[in-house]
């Protein structure tokens, strides 16, 4: 958009270190910089950017925008941090007036106070709501944790147990499982699927992203473009407190993982539990041998191919069209795994006969919540789950060292089967918590508290 109007825009790319950032900031003599994060590791490294400005005395002014930003993590985790501007971009449409603001000599200082005076009200919002929240000590969490009553009968027993590989799976079966409502908020267009095609004031609009979407999709599958790769891990498993303990297929007993969870420490009326993912995994005490399944899938292998013809060609739509038809089919490939697992694999749902539009609406049984999203907020326990699966070997995705997955258009997570486990927010935790976390993590305090911080998770 800023290309389109004028601007010169240098284009690092992705998962660029900070010390590459400032480099270049320094070397152009940049006006302004922006930073784009997809996923919630990228928070950590903006505040870091910005962190490191300051330290180095620069004063270009930061642009924060990309999915998992806000204006309120912004003004509370960045901007209190570093001299000059840092403003968030809500979306691409907004990036021009702003650039704009901040660079004509007559708007700059206006625009600036009136920003800066917005961040110091939302800051003391979000300190006045987080003092009124009451939180419980992790030990009265623990108490209040969700009981099932256990027996053999509640424990679905799979139908196969260790690693199972799909490679170069055909992307015309993961066609039907594209969720194209979330294609559409991509660029900004916001509706129901296929409804929005027919909606009077985007309906024109959406159509033609629509037929160029699947264009570029007939294309990528007729010279398969694009690889999709997958890895599915179903093991025996036990809960510890607020631990999931792997074991070996082979033994069932010689604990191989340790996913290492937090709990919910929210005051709850009633008779609500303060929920952990452990809580939907028999614990050890019961005697009951229960299961867990992991996965890793992506369909980004073969993008930077594609994404250079389209650079060669200055085609920046053609660009953001690849990326964002990759991570729909990545997001679709899950869907279809996850429901071979329910059906198939595991098979604790063989008789399941969803409509997709119902398997979108998660109408099935289970969960697969996704480390660094809200029931399993910190990312670094991918490292554990790519160990158990071998996932880099057996899909070809990559951890960067703030856990971010290369190739970007990948997912991976955990499935839980039992009737009763859900989605939910562990929301922030107490001092009490971060201190066992680390300690169960064999992790220094500081950093646990960096992971929890980046996301607003830590009180």
């Amino acid at each position: 958009v800023l290309g389109c109007n004028n601007y010169e825009v240098i284009d690092l790319g992705v998962m660029v270190p900070v010390e590459k950032i400032i480099q270049t900031a320094v070397e152009r003599d940049v006006d302004v910089v922006g930073l784009s994060g997809l996923i919630t590791p990228s928070l950590e490294i903006m505040a870091e950017v910005a962190e490191e400005f300051q330290r180095k005395g620069l004063d270009k002014p930061i642009l924060i925008g990309g999915a998992t930003t806000s204006k309120i993590h912004t003004a509370v985790k960045i901007e209190p941090f570093y001299h000059a501007p840092v403003i968030h971009v809500k979306d691409a449409s907004r990036c021009v007036g702003v650039v704009g603001s901040l660079l004509a000599p007559h708007l700059h200082d206006a625009f600036v106070d009136q920003v800066r005076k917005e961040y110091d009200d939302l800051r003391a919002t979000y300190s006045g709501a987080r003092s009124k929240a009451s939180y419980v000590t992790l030990e009265q969490a623990r108490t209040n944790r969700l009981n099932i009553p256990w027996n053999p009968s509640t424990v679905s027993v799979p139908s196969f147990t260790g690693i199972m590989t799909f490679s170069d799976y055909p992307l015309e079966e993961i066609r039907p499982y594209i969720n194209w409502m979330f294609f559409f908020i991509v660029w900004q267009l916001r509706g129901k699927f296929p409804a929005i095609l027919e909606d009077p004031a985007t309906g024109s609009e959406a159509r033609k992203l629509f037929e160029d979407a699947n264009r570029l999709l007939d294309r990528i599958i007729k010279d398969k473009l694009l690889t999709a790769n997958a890895v599915v891990g179903i093991f025996p498993a036990r809960s510890v407190d607020d631990d999931i303990e792997v074991l070996d297929p082979a033994t069932g007993s010689r604990v191989i993982a340790t996913f290492v969870n937090l709990r919910n420490q929210e005051s709850k009326s009633g008779q609500m539990p303060n929920l952990c993912l452990s809580d939907f995994i028999a614990p050890a005490s019961s005697g009951i041998k229960d299961f867990i399944g992991t996965f890793a899938v992506t369909a980004g292998l073969g993008i930077e191919k594609l994404l250079e013809e389209f650079r060669r060609d200055n085609d920046d739509y053609g660009a953001i069209m690849v990326k964002a038809l990759a991570d729909r089919i990545a997001e679709a490939f899950t869907e279809l795994i996850h429901l071979k697992v329910r059906r198939e694999l595991w098979a604790y749902a063989p008789g399941e006969n969803l409509t997709v539009d119902e398997l979108f609406a998660e109408k099935y049984r289970g969960i697969r919540p996704a480390h660094g999203y809200p029931a399993c907020p910190d990312h670094s326990e991918k490292q554990t789950l790519f160990r158990l699966l071998d996932a880099g070997k057996n899909t070809g995705i990559s951890l960067t060292e703030s856990y971010m997955m290369n190739p970007a258009a990948s997912v991976s997570g955990l499935i839980l089967a039992h009737p009763s486990s859900r989605y939910f927010q562990v929301g922030k935790v107490s001092r009490d918590q971060v201190l066992d976390y680390a300690a169960r993590k064999s992790m220094p305090v500081e950093k646990v508290e960096r992971l929890l911080t980046s996301n607003l998770n830590y009180k």
